[in-house]
């Protein structure tokens, strides 16, 4: 049976910490023995994009897991319709690799629009054969209502 959670974050450099411990949190809930540290760098690149890329000004951002039998999918929804690119960074730069990673440690990945305003960034992690059981974590409600990103 599958099983979602999702967290609201303000658009705060501090915030991208507060989404890897949710996402840790959801996916030691749920007994997820593989793929935790892929999903945690992406989870980390793709909020870290959102606060510096993909808020607009009084907005947060959104990230969302969802785990089935065969996959966790993760969403990372924010404000502005920008679409992300992948860039080849130099050698030397220090920023520009955050998509990158994500494509080379998900199975697949991409960005739609969202309505009314901004677009999800999602990304899939195969899991068949794990351990994983899709019990929500102590404290967690499934909330299935329409999202709304400030």
């Amino acid at each position: 049976m599958p099983e979602s959670l999702q967290q609201f974050f303000d658009a705060r450099h501090q915030s991208v910490r507060r989404a890897r411990e949710f996402a840790i949190r959801a996916l030691d809930g749920w007994g997820l023995t593989s793929r935790t540290e892929d999903i945690r760098l992406c989870v980390s690149e793709l909020a870290t994009n959102a606060v510096v890329h993909g808020t607009a000004r009084g907005h947060g951002f959104l990230v969302r897991l969802d785990i089935d039998d065969n996959c966790v999918r993760l969403e990372v929804h924010d404000s502005r319709r920008q679409q992300p690119v992948v860039r080849e960074p130099a050698v030397t730069d220090i920023s520009g690799r955050g998509l990158m990673l994500v494509a080379a440690l998900s199975d697949e990945w991409g960005v739609k629009d969202r309505t009314p305003l901004g677009k999800v960034i999602w990304s899939c992690f195969k899991t068949a054969g794990d351990d994983a059981n899709p019990i929500s974590p102590p404290g967690s409600d499934r909330d299935d209502r329409p999202l709304e990103v400030r």
